[in-house]
Formats: structure tokens, C-alpha cells, sequence
């Protein structure tokens, strides 16, 4: 199985890495409302080229990448923002939850690069609450999942899902699934734990098997 693991500090720039470079002395200066604005849209440029740079550079790491509709057998990517693991246990997934899209071969490299141009460009609209997402690839099926910081926000997580239906041009009938890592974590708990009884050649009576889940 492969698994891909990086993190999108260029995409989602945080508002403190952001903040104005110019290290003139702002405590004593006091111009005028229109020397503010001036600065404000100064602020707002600054800004705007930022994210831009950072963007552009993701982007030329991500053109030299392998695209997941080119790959065989088991494999995940996982993109998440810088200090987020894609973990259920993380301390910014804990409580948040997932937009699962089962998809036909064949989708997925479309669909993976939109997902990505959605979140480089925000259009998710939901403030800091995307967490990452993954794309698995599988032998009959692969499958796109996207990861929120607050399952609990119906209001967000219904914003999440008809921005995915609209920037991934899904059917109107394509099942959509959210699944809060909180079940996540007791279903793999519950199928770990789970005893079958087996009957094993030569050996009198059954044995207990310890079934482990993912």
C-alpha cells in the first residue's frame, strides 16, 4: 500500500503570517482616514500577493506529482494543513468529521485537482474549519474525502457539501456520506474487539480470531 502524506502550509496562509512586514513605529502615527484607507488597501495587497506566491509555489511542487488516477493497487494521499495530521485523534479533527464521494474509476484525477483548486481558492467559504482532505485509490472504486474541524455545525458542513457537489460537477444522485471521526473511532474500536467463532482443521471444538478493521 502507498500512502502520500503532505501538509499545505503554502495554500491556507494563517492571519499571522500575513501581517504587514513594514516595521515603521504605527503606535505614533496619526494620519488622516484617508492616509488609514490608503494603508488598509496597502494591507489588502500585500496580502492578495502573498497568498498568491504561496499558491504558485505549491502549485510547482504539486505539477511533478504523480496523479492519483495513475496509480495501482492501494494507495492514499492525505493534504492537510501545516500542523494537522490526518488523524482522527488530532487535536483539530477530534470533534469534526468527513464528506465521503465514492467514485467510478476514472474520476478521481479530475476530481482530486478540483478539489484541491477549491481549497487553494477557499471557496468553501467556511473560515478555518477545513482540515484536509485524502483521495484513496482503490481496485473497483476510489474515493475522495474532505475533513472539518466541527461535526456538530450542520449549517458548515451542509456549506461543505453543496460547494464539493458544485466545484467536483457531481450528478444530482451521487451519494454523499458525512461520517464524524468519533463513529470512525468506535467502529474500528467495535470490529477490533470483535470475536468470531472458527472451526480450524484438526483441532477439537472452535477458536476464538480477533478481527481487526480500518
Amino acid at each position: 500500500m502507498t500512502q502520500v502524506f503532505f501538509h499545505f502550509a503554502v495554500c491556507f496562509p494563517t492571519k499571522s503570517s500575513l501581517k504587514d512586514d513594514d516595521s515603521g513605529d504605527h503606535d505614533q502615527d496619526q494620519g488622516s482616514p484617508k492616509d488609514s484607507e490608503k494603508e488598509k488597501t496597502e494591507d489588502e495587497d500585500k496580502e492578495q500577493n502573498s497568498s498568491k506566491k504561496k499558491v504558485e509555489q505549491f502549485w510547482r511542487f504539486y505539477s511533478h506529482m504523480i496523479r492519483p488516477g495513475d496509480l495501482t493497487g492501494h494507495s492514499d494521499f492525505h493534504l492537510f494543513k501545516e500542523g494537522i495530521k490526518p488523524m482522527w485523534e488530532d487535536d483539530a479533527n477530534k470533534m469534526g468529521g468527513k464528506w465521503i464521494i465514492r467514485l467510478r474509476k476514472g474520476l478521481a484525477s479530475r476530481c482530486w485537482e478540483n478539489l484541491i483548486l477549491a481549497m487553494l481558492g477557499e471557496q468553501f467559504m467556511v473560515g478555518e474549519e477545513i482540515c484536509g482532505a485524502v483521495v484513496s485509490v482503490r481496485f473497483q472504486e476510489d474515493i475522495i474525502s474532505i475533513w472539518n474541524k466541527t461535526a456538530s455545525d450542520q449549517a458548515t458542513t451542509a456549506r461543505i457539501r453543496d460547494t464539493l457537489r458544485r466545484v467536483l460537477n457531481l450528478p444530482p444522485n451521487t451519494i454523499m456520506e458525512y461520517k464524524t471521526h468519533t463513529d470512525s473511532i468506535k467502529y474500528v474500536c467495535l470490529f477490533a474487539m470483535l470475536m468470531l467463532f472458527v472451526s480450524v482443521p484438526g483441532v477439537q471444538g472452535r477458536v476464538y480470531v480477533m478481527c481487526r478493521g480500518r
